[in-house]
């Protein structure tokens, strides 16, 4: 069983895929957008690595998203509705975090299959 990181760092790797599962966390680049973009970013950078490992969001089998405010739900998911591969969402769950950089408004973590 081979374990795959994909832009390893000293202190965490881009990716990692183990077993045809692959393991990713994404954070939006446009900080200073609403929760609708700040979502539709961190989205589209989930499309970007699933695509250059040879994946797509078809393929994700599991979500969770974090909030800084749970008041921003509704507009996460109005991006999450436009995104999600309509017949194949994933399981997925929302709880509200603090989270460690102070503009960021959304992070995603998924699991998907190869």
């Amino acid at each position: 069983m081979t374990i795959k990181r994909i832009d390893p760092e000293d202190r965490w790797s881009e990716a990692v895929i183990h077993n045809d599962t692959i393991y990713y966390t994404a954070v939006p680049e446009n900080l200073s957008d609403d929760i609708i973009e700040q979502t539709a970013d961190t989205l589209a950078a989930i499309d970007v690595l699933l695509q250059r490992v040879g994946s797509d969001k078809t393929k994700i089998l599991d979500a969770t998203i974090f909030l800084a405010d749970k008041a921003d739900f509704e507009g996460m998911n109005k991006a999450w509705d436009a995104w999600v591969a309509k017949g194949s969402a994933p399981v997925r769950c929302t709880v509200q975090a603090q989270l460690m950089h102070p503009e960021y408004k959304v992070e995603i973590k998924i699991i998907a299959a190869l």
